[in-house]
């Protein structure tokens, strides 16, 4: 189980988002997610956290931005991310 606070900005209908989300669940992490699809607070709070943020999804592990699905998948590959999610 991890021990990480996992947060993932993501919109309807995006394949990158999905293939993020799906790494998450294949390693059994639990995340919260915020749908900006129509903007709003979350997206502003999004582009606070992380100011160049011109895609999503925007993934969060406590609280440092990793980027998007590549930028995790790299980390994945890398033998990486196991060690920030804290499995």
């Amino acid at each position: 189980m991890s021990t990480a606070k996992v947060e993932i900005y993501t919109k309807a209908y995006c394949g990158y988002c999905f293939m993020a989300k799906r790494l998450l669940d294949k390693k059994g992490v639990e995340y919260t997610e915020y749908d900006i699809t129509l903007g709003g607070p979350k997206r502003d709070e999004m582009l606070a956290r992380k100011p160049d943020a011109m895609t999503v999804p925007q993934i969060f592990i406590d609280d440092a931005p990793v980027g998007g699905s590549d930028n995790l998948s790299a980390l994945d590959r890398e033998g990486k991310l196991d060690t920030l999610l804290g499995l």
